[in-house]
Protein backbone atom coordinates (compact mmCIF):
# COMPACT_ATOMS: atom_id res chain seq x y z
CA UNK A 1 0.00 0.00 0.00
CA UNK A 2 1.36 3.18 -1.13
CA UNK A 3 1.82 5.47 2.06
CA UNK A 4 1.51 9.93 1.38
CA UNK A 5 3.33 12.06 3.27
CA UNK A 6 0.67 14.89 4.70
CA UNK A 7 1.72 18.16 5.22
CA UNK A 8 0.00 21.12 6.83
CA UNK A 9 -0.29 24.29 6.24
CA UNK A 10 0.74 26.94 8.65
CA UNK A 11 -2.94 28.28 8.74
CA UNK A 12 -3.76 24.83 9.13
CA UNK A 13 -1.99 24.39 12.33
CA UNK A 14 -3.42 27.24 13.75
CA UNK A 15 -6.37 26.25 13.61
CA UNK A 16 -5.97 23.02 15.02
CA UNK A 17 -4.58 24.36 18.17
CA UNK A 18 -7.59 26.33 18.80
CA UNK A 19 -9.94 23.18 18.95
CA UNK A 20 -10.90 21.56 22.11
CA UNK A 21 -8.40 18.80 23.00
CA UNK A 22 -10.66 15.53 21.94
CA UNK A 23 -12.29 17.59 18.45
CA UNK A 24 -7.75 18.16 18.44
CA UNK A 25 -7.25 14.46 18.57
CA UNK A 26 -10.09 13.25 15.84
CA UNK A 27 -9.30 15.48 13.63
CA UNK A 28 -5.16 14.87 13.77
CA UNK A 29 -6.58 10.78 13.50
CA UNK A 30 -8.67 11.88 10.38
CA UNK A 31 -5.69 13.86 8.88
CA UNK A 32 -3.25 10.85 9.96
CA UNK A 33 -5.41 8.58 7.95
CA UNK A 34 -4.89 10.23 4.58
CA UNK A 35 -1.39 9.13 4.56
CA UNK A 36 -2.59 5.49 4.12
CA UNK A 37 -6.17 6.36 1.91
CA UNK A 38 -6.21 9.84 0.48
CA UNK A 39 -10.08 9.42 -0.84
CA UNK A 40 -11.76 7.54 2.91
CA UNK A 41 -15.53 7.02 2.27
CA UNK A 42 -17.41 9.68 2.53
CA UNK A 43 -14.64 11.94 0.96
CA UNK A 44 -16.08 14.65 -1.86
CA UNK A 45 -15.18 16.66 -4.09
CA UNK A 46 -14.92 20.30 -3.95
CA UNK A 47 -17.60 22.26 -6.40
CA UNK A 48 -15.41 24.38 -8.75
CA UNK A 49 -12.19 23.01 -7.98
CA UNK A 50 -10.08 20.83 -9.36
CA UNK A 51 -7.88 19.41 -7.11
CA UNK A 52 -9.58 20.00 -3.64
CA UNK A 53 -11.58 17.45 -1.41
CA UNK A 54 -13.12 17.54 1.69
CA UNK A 55 -13.61 15.10 4.51
CA UNK A 56 -16.14 15.58 7.25
CA UNK A 57 -15.06 14.94 10.79
CA UNK A 58 -18.20 15.76 13.30
CA UNK A 59 -19.23 19.26 12.81
CA UNK A 60 -16.27 20.20 11.29
CA UNK A 61 -15.05 19.95 7.48
CA UNK A 62 -10.56 18.94 6.36
CA UNK A 63 -10.22 20.02 3.30
CA UNK A 64 -7.13 18.49 1.32
CA UNK A 65 -5.75 17.94 -1.91
CA UNK A 66 -3.49 15.22 -3.01
CA UNK A 67 -0.49 16.12 -4.70
CA UNK A 68 2.21 13.86 -6.08
CA UNK A 69 5.37 15.20 -7.04
CA UNK A 70 7.92 12.99 -9.02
Amino acid sequence: MTMYRVLLERAAEKDLARLSSETHARVIAAIQALATNPRPPGCRKLAGSKHDWRIRVGDYRVRHRREVYR
